[in-house]
């Protein structure tokens, strides 16, 4: 569905050249939601518009759709832009026009004929939840129902893919939910492939299937959420699954008043997924061992690919006990992580 080889985006600037993005190479499959995350200067913003044909790579391919952006022009660049859509973080709505006929916008714009447009409208308003608010202007909305006409007006026109740059950040994390649940459900109710710009990881959690992590213009890691999820691998995907996954200052807090009352044991951090999260194996190697665990926190994550769970428990007693329990736990499929030596 869409593909990237090998893609570079060189800016000349008056401070001299800017590598925004770096030798990328993607690919997307059709009907999944995928997620590219990093933070502000990583390049996935010019990644996005090198998508939707807006931007043209210095090098390399940019397919989308068995188009190849990077040759397309004219007409045939038209084409292929009908069929990706796109959403933004503040929403892009004209003010001066109701919900339903920002939503006909597009369609009136493609010439389509007016009994056509006013079914099609209603049809999308059902589908984003938004019935009763037709004649409302965008001033009369709160963020949410404006997203949700951004929303239905991408899809006005049947896309394949629909872009979604920063599509949550301008929002209340309820309402990002909300959001993010309604993209889940047009992901499956039409087969759309949705490819999601954010700089949170809880977006990603919540409904992408694959993710990529951007850094300084380059891909640093990408794979299957739950997979990056349990063994990040670049220092930056570390530091954005621990916003999620416990890792926080009150945890470290925690930690460090173990570290000022025990003088022995070991702090570990259990990540688990799918049913291992429901096990009880605390109370198993308590019950097999002859060791002390003291809980300090533990979180419980769901992704589109089920639970995943992170503990973080002082374990003490005698060494070989320990590090049996810890074994123990390594042959139930939960990785173990130890943090500190008391």
């Amino acid at each position: 569905m869409i593909q990237l080889h090998n893609v570079h985006k060189v800016y000349e600037t008056k401070e001299g050249r800017v590598q925004a993005v770096d030798n990328v190479t993607l690919q997307i499959e059709k009907g999944e939601i995928y997620g590219i995350i990093g933070y502000s200067g990583a390049g996935k913003s010019t990644l996005i518009r090198l998508l939707n044909g807006l931007e043209q790579p210095t090098e390399g391919k940019v397919i989308v759709n068995n188009y190849d952006l990077t040759k397309a022009k004219g007409a045939t660049l038209r084409e292929a832009r009908q069929k990706i859509s796109m959403i933004f973080q503040h929403f892009n709505l004209l003010w001066s026009r109701t919900v339903e006929e920002n939503i006909a916008f597009p369609l009136e714009i493609a010439k389509v004929p007016k009994e056509q447009r006013a079914a099609r409208v209603k049809q999308l308003i059902q589908l984003v939840g938004l019935e009763g608010r037709e004649k409302a202007y965008p001033s009369q909305l709160s963020g949410g129902q404006k997203q949700r006409v951004g929303i239905a007006r991408a899809l006005a026109n049947n896309p394949e893919v629909l872009l979604c740059d920063e599509a949550t950040s301008a929002l209340d994390p309820e309402t990002t939910d909300s959001i993010l649940e309604l993209l889940s459900s047009i992901n499956k109710q039409l087969g759309l492939t949705i490819v999601l710009i954010t700089h949170e990881m809880h977006v990603i959690q919540k409904i992408c299937h694959r993710v990529a992590v951007m850094e300084a213009g380059k891909v640093v890691e990408e794979g299957d959420v739950i997979s990056v999820f349990k063994h990040p691998q670049a220092a930056i995907t570390k530091k954005f699954v621990s916003q999620i996954a416990g890792a926080t200052q009150e945890t470290q807090a925690s930690v460090d008043q173990i570290l000022a009352n025990y003088q022995s044991g070991k702090v570990v951090k259990l990540s688990f997924i799918g049913q291992t999260t429901e096990q009880p194996v605390i109370s198993q190697i308590i019950k097999q061992f002859n060791v002390h665990v003291n809980i300090i926190q533990g979180t419980i994550t769901h992704t589109t690919s089920g639970p995943f769970g992170t503990l973080f428990v002082h374990i003490d007693g005698d060494e070989q006990q320990v590090n049996q329990a810890l074994q123990l736990l390594t042959q139930h499929e939960i990785q173990t992580e130890v943090i500190k030596h008391v």
